[in-house]
C-alpha cells in the first residue's frame, strides 16, 4: 500500500488580463497513481486546445489559454480525498 499523498505546495490565486494565459501549479509529496483532476467551478477540465494539463513528477500544472471573463472563478485541484483551490 502506498503512503498517503499530501499537497506540499498549494494553489495560489492568479490574476490575469483577458486574452492572457493563467497558470496554476500544485505540488504533491510524491508521484501517485491516483487520478488527479482539475476543476473550473464545478466543471471537470480536460486537456484540450483551451486547457493544458501537465504532470511532471510531483508537479501538476494547469494552463488556461487566452482567458475570458467567463473563466473567472474558482480553480481547484483534487487528488484522492485532498483538494486545493484558488
Amino acid at each position: 500500500e502506498e503512503p498517503a499523498v499530501t499537497i506540499v505546495e498549494r494553489l495560489k490565486d492568479v490574476a490575469t488580463y483577458e486574452g492572457e494565459d493563467a497558470v496554476f501549479e500544485c505540488r504533491l509529496s510524491q508521484e501517485t497513481a491516483q487520478d488527479a483532476q482539475w476543476f473550473l467551478g464545478d466543471v471537470p477540465l480536460q486537456s484540450n486546445e483551451m486547457n493544458e494539463i501537465r504532470v511532471q513528477g510531483t508537479r501538476h500544472s494547469l494552463i488556461l489559454r487566452k482567458v475570458t471573463l467567463e473563466d473567472c472563478g474558482s480553480v481547484s485541484f483534487k487528488v484522492g480525498q485532498l483538494s486545493s483551490a484558488a
